[in-house]
């Protein structure tokens, strides 16, 4: 005779499955740790030969990507050009890296920069510069906090620079130039050239690279993982739709679900390249580096799933 199961099989293998399997990220566009210097046969381009260091670097791995600032410089050590990868265009992506600051590190010292990360989509080039760009998306940090930022300098309207298009005009900027497409703000606009630039941010609420040693203290690693997903175009609008998460070692430090990236003048904007290009416009302010180790992108974020709480086992 065949025994019957009874509901505390049945229950406990639910929780069970739910608790060992929190997911992964949507599709994986690549995933980069950084072991070896090999980085133009794995598709890298631009700089191919980025500083490693074999001291500093996660647990299970050996190397990690090392950039030292000397005190007053503009550019890393051996950096050259910003180190880039090209990936399968979406509409969404997802990037995901360990970092850790030296005890020294300040950072630029004044209100904007450094740059670390940047996101570029399908209008540009293999070679884009990063300003002026259709669009470019920075993920970085300023004074202790997480930054994540935008400009797309060359959508702004020259015609009407200033004035509020939002209502008026698809053929516009979101990053500042031609009003607030969001309720996040104008953004920055100053002449640059023979155009404008422009930009827009969001910060954590916390800041996450601390000096003193506890749960945030810049020289440990930290994980952190940043989502953005491009607003939809609907019936010839951009729509309040986009979506800018981030978070810290597991704990979500922005959660915004009503960003407009894009107006209907770029409807099949996408993004398709990634660079590592750290800058502090000013100059370094004092001799200091950071690393970062086992970086990933990807199409969405992994399924985030809580352990199990108040669990109740009922057999009989």
């Amino acid at each position: 005779m065949k025994k019957r199961l009874g509901p505390f099989f049945v229950i406990f293998s639910a929780v069970y499955f739910f608790w060992v399997n929190p997911g992964v990220a949507g599709t994986t566009l690549f995933q980069e740790s950084f072991e070896d210097g090999n980085f133009s046969t794995r598709g890298w381009y631009d700089n191919t030969s980025p500083k490693l260091s074999s001291v500093e670097h996660v647990a299970n791995s050996a190397k990690s990507l090392e950039f030292h600032f000397a005190k007053g410089a503009v550019t890393p050590d051996n950096a050259g050009a910003s180190i880039r990868k090209k990936f399968t265009e979406s509409d969404s992506v997802y990037v995901s890296y360990y970092i850790k600051h030296s005890a020294s590190w300040v950072g630029s010292g004044v209100a904007y920069h450094p740059h670390q990360f940047y996101l570029l989509t399908n209008l540009e080039g293999d070679w884009s510069g990063l300003i002026p760009t259709h669009m470019t998306a920075y993920i970085e940090e300023n004074g202790g906090n997480s930054v994540v930022a935008i400009q797309d300098s060359l959508n702004v309207n020259l015609a009407n620079v200033g004035k509020d298009l939002t209502a008026v005009t698809e053929n516009r900027a979101i990053g500042g130039c031609n009003g607030d497409s969001d309720g996040y703000g104008n953004g920055d606009c100053y002449a640059s050239g023979s155009g404008y630039a422009n930009g827009k941010q969001w910060k954590s609420g916390t800041a996450l690279f601390s000096n003193t040693a506890g749960a945030y203290y810049k020289n440990d690693w930290h994980l952190v993982e940043t989502y953005l997903k491009l607003n939809s175009i609907v019936n010839g609008k951009g729509a309040k739709d986009g979506i800018l998460q981030q978070w810290y070692d597991g704990k979500q430090v922005m959660n915004y679900t009503n960003v407009v990236f894009r107006t209907a003048q770029n409807p099949n904007m996408k993004f398709n390249q990634l660079l590592i290009g750290p800058y502090i416009g000013v100059g370094s302010p004092v001799d200091q580096t950071f690393w970062v180790d086992n970086l990933v992108v990807a199409t969405t974020p992994p399924v985030k799933i809580s352990p199990p709480q108040n669990l109740r086992i009922i057999s009989r």
